[in-house]
């Protein structure tokens, strides 16, 4: 398993994962102000990379930064870990937490049940 994101990283990644491949100056091009300087942003980036977020091909003099791992891919596991870490890895406690709390009603249970069963077919 990766490690977790943090809040700049994740901030870098949204970048990446909505643009593709993109060099340093084009993520710092893309960061609502205030900006931090493109030093800060080169260090992120590389700390992406040795996490194993983010991949590098040589272009020119410089480096041309991908994803390593998909949106849906670090979400998916980003839910496994919470899963397992309070709900014992029960997909069906963690639902049933959500409508204890009034944060999905019936009618939504039901749209997802008939979701997955769609999907299964």
């Amino acid at each position: 398993m990766r490690q977790r994101l943090t809040a700049k990283e994740e901030e870098i990644m949204q970048i990446v994962w909505r643009s593709g491949d993109l060099f340093i100056r084009d993520i710092v091009a893309r960061i609502p102000d205030p900006k931090p300087s493109y030093n800060t942003v080169a260090t992120q980036v590389k700390f992406l990379e040795d996490k194993g977020f983010l991949t590098r091909k040589p272009m020119a003099n410089s480096f041309c930064y991908s994803p390593a791992i998909s949106e849906k891919e670090y979400r998916g596991n980003s839910v496994g870990d919470l899963v397992a870490r309070y709900y014992g890895n029960s997909y069906s406690m963690l639902v049933s937490q959500f409508v204890e709390d009034d944060k999905m009603d019936l009618e939504e249970l039901k749209a997802l049940i008939a979701d997955i069963e769609s999907k299964r077919k």
